[in-house]
């Protein structure tokens, strides 16, 4: 054939770094290309069944969509070729020189060079086409556009370095072919054999059939009297979300999952159903094992795959499924949209809705069912998608006592920093008289763990959720309350552990603050533009004072996160809480001289917010106050 318009562009950078590592073979598993290589095909196919939907003339080819693996031992070389959409010539330097796909910077800079590791990450970036390289030293693609004249195919043609060629040539009919020139040591996939078992293992699930030609019998393939092989279908060829969960193996499953996110871990679970009545459709949903390196992006690609009447319509709408489930792959296939649904008719549509009411409902029970019978599974979950999952409170009030059931969090039971503990085990583990759940907030781990609001609890054995991650204080003011118990801040307001607290200890704290007026007076007066009161308390055992939050005030971590995003946050001012008890405190009040007794409580003061993790505005007025108590009390 004759080809014109030859030029020869250069990759993309991206492309370059992921074709060296590919070349080195990074794969452990090197088979998984041709799963990659039918999987394109196989939606080229399903784009154009879906686009003939408008305009019928895109399938003067013919409506038989297949996708045809064929190879040649002698020439070395491996063929697959598809009748589906096609590419122009933009087209293919859009999708063959560049990786559009958002965070693949961030992927590269993951990259630890083990290769097992490194290859699943790949996998999570759906680069499939460029696995062709892994056995390849060469690959040539052939496209022509559905629609298109024979004369505006192209040509695209690389071996994988810096650059590839590009030329017009004519083709005689729509569609892609994957030329594949094999490295020496790849000879194993120029079997016919082994091609069909693997298109059995990795392929089976897809609903566009994948052909070969038949084998010949040993005797007769000399003998050109017989007839021509024909073009046989090697896979089932059946939607497997079509088929009985029963006539479904596990590994069948899995593949499907590999398919439709080009994640090349697999699922940790999955749920297959199919609801008749008043809504008729299918959906098979997936729990994935790894969270994408973008998965913080709240604008990026997400959603599931529609299919209705078994006609893929679209990928990723994220219609079905709240933003907190973002994490969530699978396929929907329903009976009752139109084929012609667009992405604004989804937005409003009423079979959506209640589409998506079930389909929550389906995720969560299936991940509350992992979390009862395989909780080291479900504790694997939680460690990769636990933050997202945290979202959900605010998204879906609905629903928000199941996604509570889900949280795990850090408490002062274990004392780890690892969030394994949930709210239905913390109400088991209460103590006798303790009508509420107690949490504290902080900016890590070690600050929660330390606070000195913790004191009082540890005194009486009480259980505190310790919160550390820069969502949690959102999260917690949308969890008010869980089976019946209302979550409360330790830090916040006054503190009423109600049964627990003996009425001597009530009483002795409202004598407190009335035999400590004139000290409570004078600090006041101290403090009087940066604090809003000033009061004794008894959450403290060994610190001398403490940092509180009003009960309508925003907490110090949310204000420290929006300050730091350049947010505006409202005026407000904390309450210093006292331990009348404790030396210092003691010495401040009979302090007489007025020059030290400002300069220990500002100390007081000062190091009541560094245990609550804030930043000092005068860190050296500090450090200069307390040197020269210290010098004082040395002298």
């Amino acid at each position: 054939m004759s080809e014109t318009n030859q030029e020869s562009l250069s990759f993309q950078t991206e492309v370059k770094q992921l074709l060296h590592l590919m070349i080195h073979s990074l794969y452990s598993n090197k088979e998984i290309f041709l799963r990659e290589l039918v999987s394109n095909a196989s939606d080229a196919c399903d784009k154009l069944r879906f686009q003939a939907l408008k305009d019928d003339s895109l399938l003067a080819d013919g409506a038989d969509f297949r996708v045809r693996i064929s190879s040649d031992k002698e020439a070395n070389t491996l063929t697959i070729e598809d009748n589906g959409i096609g590419m122009t010539r933009e087209d293919v330097i859009n999708n063959l020189g560049t990786i559009a796909k958002s965070g693949t910077a961030d992927f590269l800079k993951n990259l630890s060079g083990d290769e097992k590791k490194d290859s699943q990450l790949i996998g999570q970036f759906g680069v499939g086409f460029y696995s062709s390289f892994i056995v390849a030293d060469k690959v040539d693609v052939y496209s022509r556009k559905a629609g298109v004249s024979a004369e505006e195919g192209v040509h695209w043609s690389s071996e994988g370095e810096g650059e590839f060629t590009l030329a017009d040539v004519e083709l005689p009919s729509r569609g892609t072919k994957l030329v594949l020139h094999l490295k020496a040591d790849q000879t194993e996939f120029a079997d016919s054999w082994r091609l069909r078992s693997l298109v059995k293992k990795y392929s089976d699930h897809i609903s566009v059939p994948v052909q070969m030609l038949e084998d010949k019998p040993a005797d007769q393939e000399d003998d050109k009297t017989v007839e021509a092989p024909q073009w046989e279908n090697v896979n089932s060829a059946q939607a497997l979300w079509t088929r009985a969960r029963s006539e479904i193996k596990d590994e069948e499953y899995q593949e499907l999952y590999h398919h439709i996110s080009s994640d090349y871990g697999d699922a940790v679970t999955w749920s297959h159903n199919k609801v008749e009545g008043k809504l008729d459709y299918t959906s098979l949903l997936y729990v994935p094992e790894k969270a994408p390196f973008d998965m913080w992006n709240r604008e990026r690609v997400r959603g599931l795959k529609l299919y209705v009447n078994r006609v893929f319509i679209m990928d990723d709408v994220e219609q079905f499924l709240p933003l907190y489930l973002r994490f969530i792959k699978g396929v929907v296939d329903s009976n009752d949209l139109p084929l012609n649904v667009s992405r604004e008719i989804l937005q409003s549509d009423s079979t959506i809705e209640s589409i998506k009411t079930a389909l929550v409902k389906r995720v969560l029970d299936m991940l509350d069912k992992l979390a009862k019978k395989q909780p080291e599974k479900y504790q694997a979950f939680w460690d990769e998608f636990g933050q997202v999952l945290k979202e959900g409170p605010s998204e879906d009030m609905a629903n928000k006592e199941k996604i509570a059931k889900l949280l795990r969090f850090a408490t002062t039971h274990t004392g780890e920093s690892k969030q394994d503990q949930s709210l239905s085990a913390y109400i088991e583990r209460m103590k006798e008289g303790q009508e509420k759940i107690y949490y504290v907030c902080a900016d890590n781990h070690q600050t929660a763990k330390n606070s000195p609001h913790l004191e009082v609890f540890r005194k009486k054995g009480i259980e505190v959720l310790l919160l550390s991650d820069r969502i949690d204080e959102w999260l917690m003011g949308y969890l008010q309350d869980f089976d019946g118990k209302q979550i409360v801040d330790v830090a916040r307001g006054g503190l009423d552990l109600g049964d627990i607290e003996t009425e001597e200890e009530k009483k002795a704290q409202e004598k407190a603050n009335d035999e400590h007026k004139e000290l409570l007076e004078r600090i006041k007066a101290e403090f009087k533009d940066e604090v809003e009161d000033v009061r004794m308390t008894h959450r403290l055992v060994e610190s001398p004072a403490c940092i509180v939050v009003g009960d309508n005030d925003m907490g110090a971590q949310m204000r420290r996160i929006m300050e730091a995003a350049g947010q505006q946050v409202p005026d407000s001012k904390p309450i210093l809480e006292l331990n009348p008890e404790h030396p210092l405190v003691v010495r401040l009040e009979s302090e007489q001289n007025e020059e030290r007794f400002s300069d220990l409580a500002s100390i007081l003061l000062e190091q009541a917010r560094l245990a609550e993790g804030t930043q000092l505005s005068d860190a050296a007025g500090f450090v200069s106050r307390l040197n020269k108590l210290l010098l004082e009390m040395s002298a």
